[in-house]
């Protein structure tokens, strides 16, 4: 296939999937539309730039070379700014010096001094800088957003970025001796329309994976979090803590489990409303958080009760970070209208042993050590 079939081909191939990308839209979160219409919008340049480079036979270089090239880079640019917005960042703003550069250079390369090495030297180096950027913001995204789609766009643009620096000392120390990029007779003029269709083609089926990824674990995290405060909700607590329980008696390691229940909530919602009952429950379970390990289960029960299960710590060790919890949330009052709140919990605390099969096991006699530490008085921790 010649180089001109090959770059209308890329073209009809990267518009279909800018179609398919457009289609989609409307389905897509709101949250994740603005990258999607950044990528389509990519795909749509790159599509252009193609179609300009391949037919640059029949019309005026000076006019076709600088604009196709240009089209590409902010192209690429686009990609870079969907990728930026997928994972929570700003878009690099210098980067649309870029496109202004290869249409100086590209012009002068074809005008003033015409020369083929120079012009693509100069558009190797362009693709280079935003497909680095953008595996750039591949590698940094946070653990939470790793997928095999995210693994795969990556080693796309990784390829291409190789490719185009070998483009670019290709036509930096070799002796080429083609006058157009569509022009036979080198490896690197039968490889460009392949590389100018890779990434609209393969990088947007990955993006819309990406996309996936993302819902799917959107749903999963709404499926296992509580709306209103976000810590783990029951069915999360009733999943994960039999794990715990499982591998603590086959690792024989202590397990303690905390109830947790605000003392007089049910007042605070009649006196204040519930939408302060709501603030007050989440200002306990940002509270709760902040104190709480990383490895230790925090999970809204329902209502104003609230789970923790300490990992690894036996009954005198969790009664300790208990009365910490205690004691946090008793010196954190909940602000609201210009004034304060005051919140304070009772817990009772108790550990597996031997004879518990579930969690629910240790929540039952959790559950009997905080009818004592209310009874006592409240504001207390009990075992």
């Amino acid at each position: 296939m010649d180089a001109v079939t090959s770059f209308v081909l890329t073209t009809v191939l990267s518009l279909l999937n800018g179609a398919v990308l457009g289609f989609m839209h409307r389905d897509l979160p709101e949250q994740l539309r603005p990258s999607a219409q950044s990528w389509r919008i990519g795909t749509l340049l790159a599509a252009g730039g193609a179609l300009l480079l391949g037919l640059q036979r029949f019309m005026p270089l000076a006019l076709v070379l600088p604009i196709g090239n240009a089209a590409l880079v902010v192209g690429l640019n686009q990609y870079w700014r969907a990728l930026r917005s997928f994972t929570g960042q700003r878009a690099v703003q210098w980067a649309w010096v870029l496109p202004t550069i290869v249409v100086v250079a590209i012009w002068w390369f074809v005008v003033m001094q015409p020369s083929l090495s120079a012009r693509v030297v100069i558009s190797s180096v362009a693709w280079l800088i935003s497909i680095g950027g953008s595996a750039m913001t591949l590698l940094r995204i946070r653990p939470e957003d790793d997928s095999r789609s995210r693994r795969v766009l990556l080693a796309v643009l990784v390829l291409l970025a190789m490719v185009m620096l070998s483009r670019a000392l290709y036509f930096t120390f070799g002796s080429p001796n083609e006058q157009t990029i569509v022009d036979p007779g080198s490896w690197v003029n039968g490889l460009t329309p392949m590389l100018v269709g890779a990434l609209p083609i393969i990088g947007t089926t990955a993006f819309l994976l990406m996309c996936s990824d993302r819902l799917r674990q959107q749903w999963e995290r709404a499926a296992s979090t509580d709306h209103l405060t976000g810590l783990s909700n029951r069915r999360t607590l009733s999943d994960v803590g039999a794990e715990r329980v499982s591998q603590a008696k086959r690792l024989k390691r202590s397990l303690s489990v905390a109830l947790i229940d605000l003392d007089h909530f049910k007042s605070v919602n009649d006196r204040f409303g519930h939408a302060v009952g709501d603030l007050a429950l989440q200002h306990v379970a940002t509270t709760l958080r902040a104190v709480c390990r990383r490895e230790d289960l925090v999970s809204r029960q329902g209502g104003e009760e609230f789970v923790v299960v300490f990992d690894r710590l036996d009954l005198p060790a969790a009664m300790q970070a208990a009365d910490r919890l205690r004691a946090a949330i008793e010196r954190a009052p909940v602000a609201y209208q210009g004034g304060t709140l005051p919140i304070t919990a009772s817990m009772g605390v108790a550990t597996l042993n031997a004879n518990d099969v579930t969690l629910d096991d240790v929540v039952s006699r959790a559950d009997q050590a905080l009818y004592r530490a209310k009874q006592g008085g409240r504001n207390r921790v009990e075992s």
